[in-house]
């Protein structure tokens, strides 16, 4: 299907919505669940992230593990959930074991970069529902360290069984299948190689407030046309960066709030959406599976695109934001490459998008998903420092959706996040 098929999630939303006005926008109370609690993004960190060649996965999982429990201020006991993909043999029993956590709800959902939506989708239907109070997810990678030392090597396809097996022989690589889609809208819509390159000169704009960023320094559209090919339209810096790191977010039932340390950033709505795996069963190259996801997330949250006010979308090459950005709701489908311009994706611009730099410029460590929800939590308790967003009356932003794609558009997760 174009659009996808999958399930929906409530994040713990119901179908009702009550609440506070977001600001006259909008109405707020999706984080309520009949017969069910409000959940919380209680905790949020960051492992140590760019180049990091002297420590292992494990070790960045639990770095960030510890961080996000200090920056929650609640004790390790509360967590009885866990989550985690990418790493071990019997993922997440190992890496919880490793962690010297028993929990007894767990999740290993693996999707592509959209996993940890869909799994922040999942836990927040588990807290909600009763099934577990704390769930903690976690992800670390030393994908840049293993590469350059030769402990692993670049692979050409994902996996020749299956559908896939009659695709890899003709050679698609990632790139290859990105550039493709991305060729496809230019021809139906007449979006531009300009367009496409000025989101990473934005994107870069925002990581230069950044210091946690691995490339902060300015980039023009020219440079970004003049650059090395990699698969055509793509040029180097259409394309994410390689780098180590790792991330976790702690949510809880609503219980736990008032034992911590930061304000709570509330679940509003979720949704989740699996569309194909070969290419050759994708119907329409120029939608991507969030156009099903982010619909699900904003009608559960009781809000709607333009009441957004930051976006944190999966940014591995330059027109999955901008075609993410389409199938959000943000503008219409093909008005994408007119809607970027303009600098409306920076700090200061309509609708801030990958505010801490992205995959583009700030860190892809393999799997990025989670730290959309580190950077969309931080923007949203007024914690991003000097790449912070502010509302006209200077205060934080109160709205902020990230958005997680997998595969190639194979996979989306959408969470709609909000204070107060």
């Amino acid at each position: 299907m174009a659009d996808g098929t999958g399930g929906t999630h409530g994040g713990g939303s119901g179908g009702s919505s009550s609440g506070s006005d977001a600001g006259g926008t909008g109405r707020l109370g999706g984080a309520i669940r009949k017969g069910g609690r409000r959940v919380s993004v209680v905790g949020v960190a960051l492992a140590d992230c760019g180049r990091v060649a002297d420590t292992t996965p494990y070790a960045l999982h639990a770095q960030a593990a510890r961080r996000a429990l200090a920056d929650s201020g609640l004790d390790r006991s509360v967590v009885d959930g866990f989550a985690s993909a990418g790493l071990g043999t019997l993922a997440p029993a190992e890496l919880a074991g490793y962690l010297g956590l028993r929990p007894t709800w767990v999740d290993s959902t693996s999707v592509g970069g959209a996993t940890w939506e869909v799994m922040a989708a999942h836990a927040a239907d588990a807290i909600a529902a009763g099934q577990a109070r704390a769930v903690l997810l976690v992800y670390g990678s030393t994908a840049r360290a293993d590469l350059a030392a030769g402990r692993r090597t670049a692979n050409l396809s994902f996996g020749t069984r299956g559908p896939l097996q009659y695709e890899a022989p003709y050679g698609h690589t990632l790139i290859a299948k990105y550039a493709m889609a991305a060729r496809r809208h230019m021809h139906r819509y007449g979006t531009t190689l300009e367009q496409l390159a000025d989101i990473a000169v934005q994107t870069r704009a925002n990581a230069a407030h950044n210091p946690d960023a691995l490339f902060r320094t300015p980039i023009t559209v020219d440079e970004v046309l003049d650059g090395p090919m990699i698969a055509d339209p793509f040029t180097r810096l259409h394309c994410c960066v390689r780098s180590d790191g790792g991330c976790a977010v702690l949510l809880a039932a609503e219980e736990c709030v008032p034992d911590t340390a930061t304000p709570p950033v509330w679940v509003l709505g979720s949704g989740t959406c699996v569309s194909h795996g070969a290419l050759s069963e994708w119907e329409d190259y120029t939608v991507s599976p969030a156009a099903r996801a982010g619909r699900a997330a904003f009608a559960r949250a009781g809000v709607r695109p333009q009441d957004i006010e930051v976006a944190e979308v999966y940014d591995a090459f330059t027109y999955m934001t901008l075609v993410t950005l389409e199938d959000l709701g943000f503008c219409a489908k093909g008005e994408g490459g007119a809607f970027v311009a303009q600098g409306r994706l920076t700090l200061g611009g309509a609708l801030p998008t990958n505010t801490d730099g992205g995959g583009l410029s700030a860190c892809h460590p393999g799997m990025r998903g989670l730290f959309l929800l580190v950077e969309a939590v931080r923007q949203l308790r007024g914690e991003a420092g000097s790449r912070q967003v502010r509302r006209p009356d200077g205060g934080p932003p109160r709205l902020a959706v990230a958005s997680g794609t997998g595969g190639w558009f194979c996979s989306a997760g959408t969470v709609v996040l909000g204070r107060d």
